[in-house]
């Protein structure tokens, strides 16, 4: 239990040191392009997991795989700061502080730079180990939307994986050239265990709650405006109707403290969802189990805003 506490009061603490004030922004795709990113600087993959140049090579200059992290800064062909894959090369790159979801309108923009539009595959993974294809970007289309391939819209996906399709290989940047990998439906997702906030069969938050939702206040007030969504869940014991009404009395508990925290008139807006034992992570067949199904679920998203004026 102390343990868990802990845990995620480091989680916590790590989001706020990382992320700073943010709201939508525009980025440049060229001179007569660009792309809306509703969270702004934090959507952008910001870890190597693994870079297999391809063959033939690019220039030497063109293949520091960091250039593909955090926001765009291509400037000019000559200028390394991007990567070049090689022809076949395979870029892996990790989301650490968010994921992303297949939401409404487009999910991932490839900052794909250069003269040159080379075509790349691209698979997305939960958890680096199992991969899903999620489109081709051809020519000038580097935008997904991960509908078009039917995935998930529950998951969270934190790994990005690109393989070049051997358009043009016979170059000093061989291979698709990329500045950045931006979420453009980013989510910051937390799983909390009821027992850090709840009693045994209470509502009520406890005391240790309070530091846990004052330090995610901190983080949520570094981005602008934003969704929040809250979401309950209980283990089998008891009765359906019973575990429904608690795991919603609990969401409605963490839902006013927040709202206290981050203030009412604060451009946030809430939606709540209780599923009591209807969406188990285990079976409740053991303690341990159990505890993994008692939790509440908290998904910072893109504002409804954003949501409204893609849909008109």
């Amino acid at each position: 239990m102390r343990f868990l506490f802990f845990f995620w009061i480091i989680i916590l603490s790590t989001f706020v040191n990382e992320l700073y004030s943010q709201s939508g922004k525009i980025y440049k795709i060229n001179r007569h392009e660009s792309v809306y990113i509703p969270l702004g600087r934090i959507s952008f993959a910001d870890s190597i997991v693994s870079f297999n140049i391809g063959n033939p090579l690019p220039f030497k200059k063109y293949s520091d795989s960091s250039q593909a992290l955090n926001e765009p800064n291509y400037t000019s062909y000559n200028n390394p700061n991007y990567v070049s894959l090689g022809c076949k090369g395979i870029l892996t790159v990790a989301f650490t502080d968010n994921g992303f979801m297949n939401l409404m309108g487009n999910d991932l923009y490839i900052f794909e730079v250069g003269p040159s539009k080379e075509a790349a595959k691209i698979e997305i993974s939960e958890n680096g180990d199992d991969w899903i294809f999620a489109g081709n970007i051809t020519g000038g289309k580097s935008i997904l939307d991960l509908e078009d391939q039917n995935i998930s819209s529950e998951k969270v996906f934190y790994f990005v994986r690109i393989t070049d399709q051997k358009e043009v290989c016979n170059s000093k940047t061989a291979g698709a050239d990329i500045d950045a990998v931006g979420a453009i439906n980013c989510v910051i997702k937390l799983t909390f265990n009821t027992e850090l906030l709840f009693d045994f069969d209470k509502h009520e938050l406890r005391s240790s709650a309070d530091y846990i939702l004052q330090r995610l206040s901190e983080t949520i007030q570094k981005v602008e405006n934003a969704t929040i969504l809250i979401e309950g869940h209980t283990d089998s014991d008891g009765k359906g109707e019973y575990n429904l009404a608690l795991s919603q009395k609990r969401c409605l508990s963490v839902e006013k403290e927040l709202k206290f925290l981050l203030g009412e008139k604060a451009a946030y807006d809430y939606k709540l969802a209780s599923y009591g034992e209807n969406k188990p992570k285990a079976l409740n067949n053991s303690e341990e189990n159990k505890q993994l199904n008692r939790r509440v679920e908290i998904t910072i998203l893109p504002p409804q805003s954003y949501y409204e004026s893609i849909d008109n």
